[in-house]
């Protein structure tokens, strides 16, 4: 018996008979020829959990959209916005609803209605869908009875005190809230099908670990890796220069409760060590947000810390850069170029004075060597790190659900960029005496990032080096500058050093050829393809237009992240595709959840269309449609091998 008749037989134990294998190809091919599912697009959340979690509540505007297609003739603009506001925050604004009745009778006639504008709101909402999938959506404890309300049929008058009834007891029951619930997030869950986070999930926002919770929890979800993620993913993985790094970031924006309370890895080590070697530094003051506030004493707490790791972090990068001579980083070996006697640094032979230094555990004849001290710090760190349950939870989601690239309904997804060249080619990088461009060079670097997550223990291979390169290597995709300035932001006043220049791959997205090109480099159809990109903030304020090259490209990083804000001029992009097409969505600055509930407001401003379908795309079109096909192709064979032959 061969393989293909053994895997036969074992899937026959699934479909004992003829007829159910017939049913489930008629079902499949009956799925392909649906609408496909509308998929939802976000990028660079930064931590910032109350605002994605409103964006997807919402549906990037969706739900309130379909609420007001199927009542503008019977409600109101401010019920419609009350009737919103309830289904994305069904639990807290039932709290506010209760408590404006005074009479049981009139709260009771409330929630009635609003039981009977759930029911007849669905069907519109999940009007793609199978049954089947519908049923899966319901909150499980309300199946039978959401079901027999959602498919009434009274054309005799005969079942209507029935369906009364239904609604009465479950009131008397005191169920109803519960229900209302349970339907509000069945609205959200069918407004959206499928949800792509395009990279940075974690670093500077206040809640990253809230948003992993989130996405776990989600029922459809792929993630493409951003450079933030992938220096989480680093220090899991054993990098001890991608866990200084996290540190560092997470004490410049105050964010250090991320590492210690949240994740359970304990600081007190690092800080023992900053309270030993340094003092108050103004450049290395958390940069607080507006309304955010510190004590004296915390701030200085976190300023020493963030001197601690920083110092660290640099001695740390040079034996990568020495040992790795085909990342060409020589020139951020800058503790070396250190003049310490007079505090200068010659940088590409111009000279600059440095200030706010704190160099405290550099020796001059030796700037990398680490003290005993630190050695132990960051070597206590790292087992801390590596021993969190819940960090482990959250990275092995990110690798079980993310990727470098994606390749999804023939659309290229990509946290930052494809490296190119002056002229527009796909820019090479040498690996172990290989040069490798384009998707190949993608794909090197993801079999390491998988290979240095394997193997946590080596914390010196190459693997775990190539993480440290994608946060901030030449040819990264993920970092897409020629070199990070982080020494030279802290302790060098001339801006000019500051300067991190983008690879061309940034000017040239705006020509529709070079998008193309990349497109075909992925095994994509160039002709109905789109590269979806974060990591750089459009800059809307200014007029950038985040759809460029007639279409084909389109940046969603439209400043999710509060620092990011007064320079976008917005509160994030995110990109709807549906059956007939893709709309971008602008969106406001989200306040408050409690402004939301108590006044009504959204955050969804502008939509433009970024490419419209000249035929109603459908599943048979998708990649979920590749999928079906091939388990048709499955059905059929066991059909031939068991009831054919």
């Amino acid at each position: 018996m061969n393989l293909k008749t053994k895997l036969l037989d074992l899937l026959a134990q699934r479909y004992e008979s003829e007829e159910k294998i017939v049913t489930e190809i008629i079902n499949l091919e009956a799925i392909l020829n649906l609408p496909k599912g509308t998929e939802h697009f976000v990028s660079d959340l930064h931590g910032e959990y109350h605002a994605f979690q409103h964006v997807l509540r919402n549906g990037a505007g969706k739900v309130k959209e379909k609420i007001s297609d199927i009542f503008e003739d019977e409600l109101t603009e401010q019920q419609i916005n009350e009737f919103a506001t309830l289904v994305y925050y069904p639990e807290e604004k039932l709290k506010l609803i209760k408590n404006s009745f005074n009479r049981d009778e009139d709260l009771n006639k409330w929630r009635q209605e609003m039981i009977q504008q759930m029911i007849k709101l669905i069907p519109y909402v999940s009007s793609k869908y199978t049954r089947s999938k519908l049923r899966k959506a319901l909150p499980e404890q309300f199946v039978y009875i959401i079901e027999e309300l959602l498919y009434k049929t009274d054309e005799y008058s005969n079942k209507q005190q029935y369906y009364t009834k239904i609604v009465q007891q479950i009131i008397t029951l005191e169920q109803a809230d519960k229900l209302i619930v349970g339907l509000a997030y069945t609205i959200q869950r069918l407004v959206v099908d499928h949800l792509h986070v395009v990279g940075d999930i974690y670093d500077r926002g206040p809640e990253p670990d809230k948003i992993m919770d989130t996405l776990i929890n989600y029922h459809s979800v792929d993630i493409q890796w951003g450079n933030h993620d992938v220096l989480w993913i680093g220090a899991y993985a054993g990098s001890k220069v991608c866990l200084a790094n996290i540190i560092r970031i997470c004490a410049r924006y105050a964010n250090l409760d991320i590492i210690e309370d949240v994740y359970g890895i304990n600081l007190r080590p690092l800080l023992n060590l900053a309270e030993k070697y340094y003092e108050d530094n103004e450049a290395f003051r958390p940069k607080l947000q507006k309304g955010e506030e510190l004590s004296e004493y915390e701030q200085l707490q976190i300023t020493k810390i963030h001197q601690a790791i920083a110092i660290i972090q640099f001695k740390l990068e040079s034996p990568i850069i020495k040992r790795r001579t085909n990342f060409n980083m020589e020139n951020r070996l800058l503790l070396e170029k250190v003049d310490y006697s007079s505090n200068e640094i010659t940088i590409r032979g111009n000279t600059y004075p440095l200030e706010n230094t704190c160099f405290e555990t550099v020796d001059p004849n030796e700037p990398a060597k680490l003290l005993e001290e630190e050695i132990e710090v960051i070597d206590k760190l790292l087992f801390s790190v590596q021993h969190s349950e819940k960090l482990a939870r959250h990275m092995n989601f990110l690798m079980k659900k993310g990727s470098l690239y994606l390749k999804y309904n023939n659309n290229l997804l990509i946290h930052g960029c494809v490296p190119l060249d002056e002229e527009g080619n796909m820019a090479k990088m040498e690996i172990d005496n290989t040069m490798f461009s384009g998707r190949e060079l993608l794909d090197i670097f993801e079999g390491y990032v998988r290979r240095a997550f394997a193997r946590p223990k080596e914390t010196d291979d190459l693997a775990t080096d190539m993480i440290w390169y994608l946060w901030t290597g030449k040819y990264s995709s993920l970092f897409g500058k020629g070199e990070m300035t982080t020494f030279e932001r802290y302790f060098i006043k001339d801006k000019k050093t500051h300067k991190e220049v983008k690879n061309p791959y940034y000017d040239l997205r705006e020509k529709e050829e070079i998008c193309r090109n990349i497109l075909e480099d992925f095994d994509l159809n160039p002709d109905l393809g789109h590269i979806i990109n974060g990591h750089t903030p459009v800059k809307e304020i200014e007029g950038e237009n985040p759809v460029k090259a007639n279409g084909k490209m389109v940046v969603i990083d439209g400043g999710f992240s509060k620092p990011y804000q007064s320079t976008t001029g917005i509160s994030g992009y995110t990109l709807l595709f549906n059956s007939f097409g893709m709309q971008l969505v602008a969106h406001k600055k989200f306040t408050s959840k409690e402004d939301v509930l108590e006044n009504g407001t959204d955050v969804v401003s502008v939509r433009r269309l970024v490419d419209e379908e000249l035929e109603r795309k459908k599943v048979l079109e998708t990649n979920a449609g590749e999928e079906l096909l091939q388990e048709i192709k499955i059905l059929k064979s066991l059909l031939e091998h068991r009831y054919m032959n």
